[in-house]
């Protein structure tokens, strides 16, 4: 029986049937093929796809377009770009988030180099029992700058997710990082959680986006409906933005959930995002004050063209380890 599901997605049959034909050789392999881009999204849709293979050139549009669909949904799935195309005719200027693997078909052997390298990604994707952005190690060494001793002790975040309880109605409100292993929380209004693992935690998959993440009801999300430690912290509703430096790593997430499922407004998202700015902003003071990191870490500008990165956690007042 097929242990791995490969996505190839290649307009040009006789292409595809000889990708197909090398990934099943070994017989750990099932491969499903996709012509376009919307047909790769269907195909993602339907779930249970553990690698992607793609072409550049789609019908109608492009494998870096295959590849933003499959950070959408499934973020630690591995994506390689298998093409003709050379590296100067690929056009990342609106892609510029979406990482993926370059194969080129003219490498030699290169459909056995292919099948080599869907074997390595797919064992590295399962070592961890949770997703891992795709640059970790600068993740967590921006990390470092940021996590001195006194942050979690720190009144500013205190009332900062104090006021957003209050103001979402919500039952928790936290502010936290995201470290090697575990998500710990610097200020939890609402709850007394101190440590998470990565692989309960909802923020593990906030550090991936660019933008927010919410979960109107963790019971009908394949990510967490499973997950028996959101359960007992009486998680059903969550919504977090990433806490992003100004060089554009993502170190934590300014969190809210509530004990019963819920939507979120616009205006509410908006006031969110609010929330974990001005979280980040006190984040940068205290680097600042700490004299760790390089000057521009502190320019404004360099922040607001910086890329998206992600984590979360809290510290408060009813007790338990939490998300």
């Amino acid at each position: 029986m097929p242990e791995l599901i490969v996505l190839c997605v290649d307009a040009d049959e006789t292409e595809c049937a000889a990708t197909r034909e090398a990934l099943v050789a070994d017989g750990e392999v099932e491969v499903t093929v996709a012509d376009s881009v919307a047909a790769a999204g269907d195909a993602l849709e339907a779930g249970g796809v553990d690698c992607v293979v793609t072409d550049y050139d789609l019908p109608d549009g492009t494998g870096l377009d295959v590849a933003a669909l499959v950070r959408e949904t499934t973020p630690d799935t591995p994506c390689i770009l298998f093409t003709d195309a050379s590296p100067d005719r690929i056009d990342t200027a609106d892609r510029e988030d979406v990482v993926v693997e370059y194969l080129p078909r003219d490498t030699p052997d290169a459909r056995e180099a292919l099948a080599r390298m869907v074997g390595n990604l797919v064992s590295q994707r399962t070592q961890v029992g949770y997703p891992l952005p795709t640059r970790e190690d600068e993740r967590l060494a921006a990390l470092e700058q940021y996590d001195r001793p006194g942050m979690a002790a720190a009144d500013a975040f205190d009332r900062l997710t104090a006021l957003a309880r209050a103001h979402f109605g919500v039952n928790v409100a936290f502010v936290g990082v995201i470290d090697a292993h575990e998500e710990r929380f610097l200020a939890c209004a609402g709850a007394s959680w101190e440590t998470l693992s990565r692989e309960d935690s909802m923020c593990t998959h906030t550090i991936l986006r660019d933008d927010l993440m919410v979960v109107e009801d963790t019971h009908t999300d394949d990510r967490f409906a499973d997950n028996d430690r959101l359960d007992e912290l009486n998680i059903r509703a969550y919504a977090g933005v990433p806490l992003e430096t100004p060089r554009g790593a993502t170190i934590g997430a300014f969190c809210l959930t509530h004990d019963e499922p819920r939507s979120f407004t616009d205006d509410e998202l908006a006031d969110l995002r609010r929330f974990a700015d001005e979280a980040m902003d006190q984040l940068e003071l205290r680097r600042q004050l700490n004299g760790s990191g390089d000057s521009h870490e502190t320019d404004g500008d360099e922040r607001d063209a910086a890329e998206h990165t992600e984590t979360g956690t809290g510290t408060g007042d009813d007790g338990g380890d939490g998300p």
